[in-house]
């Protein structure tokens, strides 16, 4: 690697004294390899645990390059609270950090899809109804729904008159995804700025405007995915491409480029399409959508190889219909109608044009898809179709347009990047050059936390808690005094671990996921150190609680996706086609990320101790005990249930003697 830049160490240690941090050895690392990475153009993965500081290490490099160059770098996060933690405290941070250091002021923006902003045309003139027709907002807003939506329009009022955003995140409480979409569009609905009658005021134009000017523009994955996937720019131009939480990338590029078909979406466009093309157009598409809710129900669950005959056709019919209609929709003459018109029937094509798409998508039976049935809490029996890889995507169209840097605190799964670098495709005959560094934690593990595996145990079932591991459970609980994170693999272990704590450890409070929303759930269980919170795949990655109210993660077992799930299922029987070792590249990979991410939420800062206790035996029984334990913080590491009780004993005695929330001793001391 080349010398550091002096500009680098310079405004990196500008930038962390603004937010009252102190300099680390792993974070000047990384800065200095993010930079030599930007320089060289040779894509970088980076390894960089909690408390690191990683998010300045690669904003400090970015940023000047930005400012070398005129190039804006675009920064993407998979997560709301990441994403505001950048612009809401470490970019305006390094923006003041900056100011004497460069001969212009930094600029940075937000970008993200339009459906994320308010759009003001819907919340004025109102959102079509199923008949295609536009409904003002005072007509709708009857019942809960009707109320949400009449805050959310205040709101965007408020927003528009005080030059906010209209960025949905922004809007506290929030309201539910029906309720959002009576005020929002979609790229395909909206009618673009210079026909809409308050293009000059919309907040998604005025967005992409300031991102125009950025030298830092933060997104997301979908918009990232959206931009590289669609073929049509929707961010900036740019060179260098940021991606935080790395290990989410590819499984939200799957999430954007997965389409779903059920019959209830095709009779609501086929009524919407109504006032906008021929009724015989429009009666074909709900003949044909009854067609496949009736072949679907015959269907076999589950993923399907090959598509059943009758079927196919029916998704032929399908296809065919939305592509009549599409022409119907081609044959109307745009400047005979009113703004408000363009509204309806912009959102009524959307709807026919993802109907189309998917169809056709389906029964081409393209051999890199891979399709299935479920059936949907409500509406029937749902068809789904999503990519059996998308490594080939981000190569050619991430990887091989810009120099990536991806970062993550668990990017290197059994020891190796090899599997995060796969997922990107960057292995394999043609792949770009990259290089990995893993920077540390400058966190002491080994003296801060013990990994206690319940070797005792017998293997868990599929059918909840066995009543083994409910007693386990209880007793770690009970010497932890609360102070509990309990991760579970489905809602029913988690609801069952909440009825029996509950019934033998009355005075410890126990939340369960599902009981009120995870942001109340999560305020709830930090507020009080005896409460417990147990939950399900959420809860595993970005629950961020430091000191006393989480001494104890409990994880009920392996995550291991289900056999049955289609896709890992599908992807698994991909790789042993082709020679290599289905379980281990695909269900291993999967259950080592998650459980390296559920161990995270242990400890948060220095000051943390505490234990992680997965009363799996397999962790320390089964030929792959040792990839996944590899993947792991290096804790300090023990199967004496006896051992572990006493520590959390200790921790829970030190917590109520110092309303601090500090600890006097190591975990893992005697």
């Amino acid at each position: 690697m080349t010398q550091a830049d002096p500009n680098v160490v310079k405004l990196l240690a500008a930038a962390v004294a603004s937010v009252g941090g102190a300099e680390r050895p792993g974070q000047v690392a990384m800065a200095e390899a993010v930079r030599h990475a930007i320089d060289s153009g040779e894509h970088l993965l980076v390894q960089a645990g909690t408390g690191t500081g990683k998010s300045l290490a690669y904003l400090v490099p970015a940023l000047l390059h930005a400012h070398e160059t005129d190039e804006p770098v675009i920064v993407a996060t998979a997560t709301l609270a990441l994403q505001a933690q950048l612009v809401d405290r470490d970019l305006p941070a390094l923006v003041d950090a900056a100011g004497g250091l460069l001969s212009r002021p930094p600029r940075w923006a937000t970008l993200k899809g339009r459906a994320n902003y308010a759009c003001l045309h819907r919340v004025r003139d109102g959102a079509p109804d199923d008949q295609g027709a536009l409904v003002s907002v005072e007509q709708a807003a009857t019942g809960p729904l009707g109320q949400e939506v009449l805050r959310a329009r205040e709101w965007a009022e408020e927003q528009a008159s005080s030059g906010g955003t209209g960025d949905r995140d922004r809007l506290d409480p929030g309201v539910s995804d029906r309720a959002w979409a009576q005020i929002s569009v979609s790229s395909r609905e909206c009618l673009g700025a210079s026909r809409c009658p308050y293009g000059q005021e919309c907040f998604a134009e005025l967005a992409r405007a300031r991102a125009g000017e950025a030298d830092v523009v933060v997104t997301n994955h979908a918009l990232l995915a959206i931009d590289a996937l669609e073929g049509v720019p929707v961010l900036p131009e740019h060179d260098v491409v940021v991606v935080d939480e790395g290990h989410e990338l590819a499984a939200r590029v799957t999430s954007v480029a997965t389409a779903d078909l059920w019959p209830g979406v095709i009779d609501r466009a086929a009524t919407r399409v109504r006032s906008h093309v021929d009724d015989g157009d429009a009666e074909e598409l709900r003949t044909a959508g009854e067609r496949l809710r009736t072949t679907l129900a015959d269907a076999p669950l589950g993923r399907l190889d090959e598509l059943p005959e009758p079927l196919r056709m029916a998704l032929v019919d399908v296809r065919d219909a939305a592509r009549a209609v599409q022409s119907g929709f081609a044959a109307t003459a745009r400047d005979e109608r009113s703004a408000d018109a363009e509204s309806a029937r912009r959102a009524a094509k959307a709807m026919v044009d993802e109907i189309f798409a998917t169809a056709e998508r389906v029964s081409a039976g393209g051999e890199f898809d891979v399709v299935w049935t479920e059936d949907r809490d409500r509406g029937g029996r749902v068809l789904r179709v999503a990519p059996l890889s998308v490594a080939g995507v981000l190569r050619e169209r991430l990887f091989g347009t810009s120099t990536v840097v991806a970062t993550s605190a668990t990017l290197e799964l059994g020891g190796t990047f090899d599997a995060a670098a796969g997922s990107f495709g960057l292995l394999g005959e043609g792949a770009p050059a990259w290089s990995a560094l893993d920077v540390g934690s400058p966190f002491d593990y080994g003296r801060q936390a013990i990994l206690y595996v319940a070797r005792d145990l017998p293997t868990p079932g599929r059918d909840g808690l066995r009543p083994e591991a409910v007693d386990a459970l209880v007793e770690l609980i009970s010497a932890a005094g609360g102070r509990s994170l309990g991760l579970f693999s489905s809602r029913r272990a988690a609801i069952e671990a909440a009825e029996a704590v509950r019934a033998k450890l009355p005075d410890i409070p126990v939340l369960c996921q599902g009981e009120d929303v995870v942001a109340s759930l999560l305020r709830r269980f930090a507020a009080d150190e005896r409460t417990c919170l147990f939950g399900t795949l959420s809860l595993w990655q970005g629950v961020d609680v430091p000191g006393g109210s989480c001494q104890l993660v409990v994880i009920d077992r392996l995550p291991f996706p289900r056999p049955d799930e289609p896709l890992s299922s599908a992807r698994q029987r991909a790789v042993e086609r082709s020679g290599g070792n289905g379980f281990m590249t695909v269900a291993a990979n999967h259950a080592a990320l998650l459980l390296a991410q559920g161990a995270g939420r242990l400890i948060r800062r220095s000051s943390d101790r505490g234990v992680v206790a997965v009363l799996d035996p397999r962790l320390v029984t089964a030929r792959y005990s040792s990839y996944l334990r590899a993947s792991l913080p290096p804790m300090w590491f023990t199967t004496d249930r006896a051992v572990v009780t006493g520590a959390l004993r200790r921790l829970a005695a030190s917590a109520a003697s110092d309303d601090t929330r500090g600890d006097t001793g190591d975990a893992a001391e005697g």
